[in-house]
């Protein structure tokens, strides 16, 4: 493709597509807000709903004045700020396939997507609830599960099929061994990273997964949560095409910002898992 039939907005879209097929924490994640996001330091307001009264009724007498809703508003800083900048030499144009360009744009994606998906993860420490688990097997990580399920449960969540459990590969393999995944022939599943259901919930697996070292054990900080504990936002600002002046090539140039904020932290249990 030449440097010439370059159009950036439909580029954006292609990046975009790609980014949403690799995305696992942030497909996760709550992604319709209001906001321009225009740079770094943008802010994005969300906004929700107060607590509403519910009262009593007796019969032939008059309720109560309306109550004033009230409404709540967090604001999610757009504080990340990833680039990519590759070329394609002249040469290797003119020899390869036509759709090297949109191979080089699909591998770009993927170092974007595994950017913010390492970034949701690392959000870990602000969830409401946890549960801890020393020397995990596949003979207990279930009841670790059903645990942490049960924190959820507590919190009034009760749809199962709105609660994601994010594991690592690791914490994956025990959960493989216990035979617990439920399989469907349901399209959902071939979502990006699903292995499968457990009680209802989706079980996604993912390199990208923090893990800390404490004495023995390796703890794998995996999540199960809802699919509005988190909040993201994002915007690919800027992306453009030009010729380096002292190269024969055509380069591809683009700026992803983006954010990412718990929101509701009692609808996201660490579920702590040490291996």
């Amino acid at each position: 493709m030449a440097i010439t039939n370059f159009i950036p907005t439909i580029w954006s879209e292609t990046l975009y597509r790609e980014l949403d097929k690799q995305y696992i924490a942030v497909s996760n994640c709550a992604r319709d807000f209001e906001g321009d996001i225009k740079s770094c330091g943008s802010v994005v307001k969300i906004c929700g709903v107060g607590e509403i009264t519910v009262s009593e009724y007796t019969k032939n007498t008059d309720m109560s004045t309306p109550q004033d809703l009230s409404d709540t508003v967090k604001e999610l800083t757009i504080d990340r700020a990833r680039y990519f900048n590759f070329q394609i030499d002249d040469i290797d144009k003119a020899q390869s396939t036509p759709k090297l360009l949109e191979q080089a744009m699909s591998t770009a994606a993927s170092g974007l997507s595994d950017e913010a998906d390492s970034y949701v993860f690392s959000l870990y420490e602000d969830a409401g609830k946890s549960v801890k688990i020393d020397g995990a097997t596949a003979e207990n990580i279930l009841d670790a599960i059903i645990s942490a399920r049960q924190k959820l449960y507590e919190s009034n969540v009760s749809d199962s099929s709105n609660i994601v459990i994010e594991v690592s590969p690791a914490v994956a393999s025990l959960i493989l061994k216990a035979k617990l995944l439920v399989a469907t022939d349901n399209a959902s599943t071939l979502e990006a990273g699903c292995l499968g259901l457990i009680g209802g919930c989706k079980v996604f697996v993912s390199n990208n997964i923090k893990t800390v070292s404490e004495g023995e054990y390796t703890y794998h900080k995996c999540l199960v949560r809802t699919k509005r504990a988190i909040a993201f936002a994002e915007q690919l600002s800027e992306i453009e095409a030009f010729r380096p002046e002292k190269r024969f090539a055509d380069a591809v140039k683009g700026l992803h910002l983006y954010g990412a904020k718990v929101i509701y932290p009692n609808e996201m249990v660490l579920l702590d898992t040490g291996i």
